[in-house]
């Protein structure tokens, strides 16, 4: 195990996904030994990347595709993170028991142990990307896990427009949280809010880096899938992987159009550096921030100044029978 305190080397696998899982598996750990060899220590596959992103329809027979964590592809991988050295961030879709399924990922350490998963907390439920069909929430919590080069943390896709994730994995002590995605355009939208939509995507994973002084690394799947003569109009995945420091700068992006090997390096001294003159961390008022716990905050809000000092001192019982309790 680290200190702690030296570099390590993350590797994204961005990549596109067929419906054959043999095939893709194989792909991911030739991927995998190409990343190895360029360096790499950490590795991230895509979300859901044994497969197409199946949650564009509702369908029972596609729970077929779920399998155990740990199960026949952590084995696989594992072999392949032990031959290589490399940890491995993979995402699975995990059948637990019969009728109960998550989004999850497996985390292998680069002697291939098992080290633990996580599944994902935020469900979405939005036209092609019908996940409540498919996935349970998430129960684990958000955890931190070592590994032989460093701490890391796991969210995936939908989690990643949620500050509360990527602060609960901060104060674990991950030195960098991984995002494996499947995001993409709808073609109808694309022309007139592809681009907002790109820029909010990276702009909020950013915003995760700066606020908690981590590095943040975002493995999204590219191409098209969809059948739209069969009236599946389709996602066009915009790829765009990328790896943001501590500062919220992004040190490495892939394209949006092609297949990419992405490597970065994450340096836990950055955090230290950027924590020290950016000190969020030490100035959170967290007596105050039980509110947070709310789905919303109901009660009434303070009066301004213009209200009328007789009228806020009542008794809420005179308020109400007055008629006077808005």
């Amino acid at each position: 195990m680290t200190t702690g305190r030296e570099k390590f080397a993350l590797a994204l696998l961005q990549s596109r996904s067929s419906r054959n899982a043999a095939e893709n598996l194989a792909r991911a750990i030739e991927n995998i030994g190409e990343a190895a060899r360029r360096g790499a220590q950490v590795v991230c596959t895509h979300e859901l990347f044994l497969g197409e992103y199946f949650c564009r329809t509702e369908d029972a027979s596609l729970f077929n595709l779920a399998e155990p964590i740990p199960g026949p592809s952590t084995q696989a991988l594992a072999r392949a993170a032990r031959d290589h050295k490399v940890a491995i961030v993979a995402s699975i879709f995990e059948r637990r028991a019969a009728g109960l399924y998550h989004n999850s990922c497996a985390v292998i350490d680069a002697d291939g142990t098992f080290v633990g998963k996580y599944r994902k907390m935020h469900i979405p439920d939005d036209p092609l990307y019908y996940e409540k069909f498919y996935f349970t929430p998430g129960d684990l919590g958000f955890p931190a896990f070592d590994t032989r080069y460093g701490r890391i943390g796991v969210q995936i896709c939908w989690d990643q427009w949620y500050p509360e994730g990527a602060r609960l994995i901060s104060l674990a002590g991950a030195q960098v949280i991984f995002y494996p995605t499947s995001i993409g355009w709808h073609r109808a939208e694309k022309a007139e809010f592809g681009a907002a939509q790109l820029d909010a995507w990276k702009t909020i994973q950013r915003g995760h880096a700066i606020a908690n002084g981590v590095f943040v690394a975002v493995t999204n799947r590219v191409g098209f899938e969809g059948n739209p003569s069969a009236g599946d109009p389709g996602i066009e995945f915009w790829g765009s992987s990328f790896v943001a420091d501590p500062f919220g700068r992004v040190i490495a992006e892939s394209p949006c159009d092609t297949e990419d090997i992405l490597i970065a390096e994450c340096d836990p001294a950055k955090s230290e550096d950027t924590r020290r003159n950016w000190p969020f961390l030490r100035d959170r008022r967290i007596d105050a921030y039980e509110p947070i716990l709310k789905r919303w905050r109901d009660e009434p809000r303070a009066r301004t100044r213009s209200a009328a000092p007789a009228a806020a001192n009542r008794p809420l019982k005179t308020r109400r029978a007055s008629g006077s309790g808005k």
